[in-house]
């Protein structure tokens, strides 16, 4: 078929071919400006496709960025775990101990600079930990009391529940190695998870039922009325889910399982599966709001993004690995990203929120924070590693991105030689941080891979 300019309408194309046959045929096409923002996708799509996705895919396959350490082991502390995926692509192969770069696996979770691992340093670490060891002789249970009231007061403006990496069950894992993708786990489990995040934790009341949701009694209308009825910060978390679930699926479809033939596996991009997660109609005018999502949540982590420059501008943050030249470009690339994301001509503006009386406003962000913290220990509930294991660092990433935009006065009040006490980051958090965003710039992107697609297709 032929498809002239003027044959593409609100998504559709009418294919002329013929002069008797005129056929509709569907391009899943997302347009127009985002709601409670004023930023429109096609300003998206090109910032990200021409400056954001070729550096942030660079720095991901940095060592510094790479290496993340992360407890797959943590028991799901809402239901009894129906037992873990046996399917072999489920697995998490973690990194050896020789793999890691030396400056990763000597420091402290909070240190990520050449000074602070020095061997002064160090020494006075271990020192400190073999005065301050908790009496072996006390139970596990005890022990992990201890660790929990020594982290309370950093916890505070945490959005996520953080592993602990001093847990014996906490490993790296190379993540270049460990590549997101569908794994075949399915069904019952996986269901089981999201219905729990958004039936328990997106402030929503249980007589109104989320769209598709196999137990619905009917269309998801009266899921929108009550949607748009809530304040702005309740609608927002709402996003924030949706746009990370449909991340996440298209993650799935870009990187399909297609075929394996005497054990060589082929991946690559699946558009009847991807038709299944996003057509409008197989879901039902569902997929285009779960892809407006996915920018909105794109746009809530690009502003975190450009908050946070000030916090690794400083001389002080090394990104330190081990390797003084490598650690050096590594830090020039992610200031010129940070560069980037401030140059974003149309940010969200996170002032809209909490903006209300002190008291409310106080009691609302407080609410806001232990629901996705929530969400986030869901995420040892996800019965794949591999799945959990992308699951944690996206959430995580997410809730970093939280933590710092409502913590704007603490990252502009930032000693330029020392550590802060009033805001501080974990490499932990700065690699979710950043890979979080690299894989919603995956995303878009893929979303135009698709779009391509489709179109052929036809």
């Amino acid at each position: 078929p032929i498809y002239s300019p003027a044959a593409v309408h609100k998504g559709f194309l009418f294919s002329t071919s013929s002069p008797t046959l005129v056929t509709l045929v569907f391009l899943i096409i997302v347009t127009g400006v985002l709601d409670d923002c004023l930023c429109d996708i096609d300003s998206i799509d090109n910032f990200n496709t021409f400056k954001i996705f070729p550096k942030i895919k660079k720095l991901q396959e940095r060592d510094y960025f790479r290496y993340y350490k992360v407890n797959l082991k943590r028991p799901c502390p809402f239901w009894a775990e129906d037992g873990h995926c046996s399917i072999k692509d489920c697995h998490v192969e973690p990194c050896p101990e020789s793999k890691i770069p030396v400056g990763i696996k000597a420091g402290n979770s909070n240190k990520y600079s050449k000074v602070a691992n020095s061997t002064k340093e160090l020494e006075d670490c271990e020192q400190a930990s073999k005065l301050g060891a908790i009496n072996s002789t006390l139970s596990n249970q005890s022990k992990e009391a201890f660790i929990d009231w020594a982290r309370y007061d950093d916890s505070q403006d945490h959005f996520c529940e953080l592993d602990d990496e001093r847990s014996p069950a906490a490993q790296y894992v190379d993540l270049l190695l460990n590549p997101e993708r569908y794994t075949g786990y399915k069904g019952s489990s996986a269901w089981r998870v999201w219905n729990s995040i958004y039936e328990e934790n997106c402030f929503k009341p249980r007589s109104v039922y989320r769209p598709l949701n196999p137990l619905a009694p009917s269309r998801g209308e009266s899921f929108y009325t009550w949607l748009e009825g809530l304040c702005l910060e309740k609608r927002v978390f709402y996003k924030l889910i949706s746009g990370l679930h449909a991340s996440i699926n298209l993650h799935l479809c870009a990187n399909y399982l297609l075929e394996e033939t005497w054990g060589k596996p082929s991946w690559g991009p699946n558009i009847k599966e991807f038709k299944r997660r996003f057509d409008p109609v197989e879901t039902k005018g569902e997929g285009p709001r779960r892809l407006k999502n996915l920018y909105f949540l794109y746009l809530i982590e690009l502003r975190a993004l450009s908050k946070v420059a000030p916090y690794f501008e400083r001389s002080i943050v090394d990104l330190y690995t081990g390797n003084v030249q490598e650690d050096a470009d590594t830090k020039t690339l992610l200031l010129n990203i940070f560069q980037d994301t401030k140059s974003f001509p149309m940010h969200f503006d996170e002032k809209s929120m909490f903006a209300g009386d002190k008291k409310g406003a106080k009691s609302l962000k407080e609410e806001f924070r232990l629901h996705f913290k929530n969400i986030s220990r869901i995420m040892d509930c996800v019965g794949c590693d591999k799945c959990r294991l992308w699951g944690k660092l996206q959430t995580q990433g997410l809730g970093t991105a939280l933590k710092i935009l409502f913590s704007e006065k603490e990252i502009q009040k930032l000693p330029e030689n020392s550590p802060s006490k009033g805001f501080q980051l974990t490499r932990q958090e700065i690699v979710a941080l950043l890979n979080a965003f690299g894989r919603l710039s995956t995303s878009i992107r893929e979303l135009q891979n698709f779009k391509v697609l489709l179109q052929h297709s036809r």
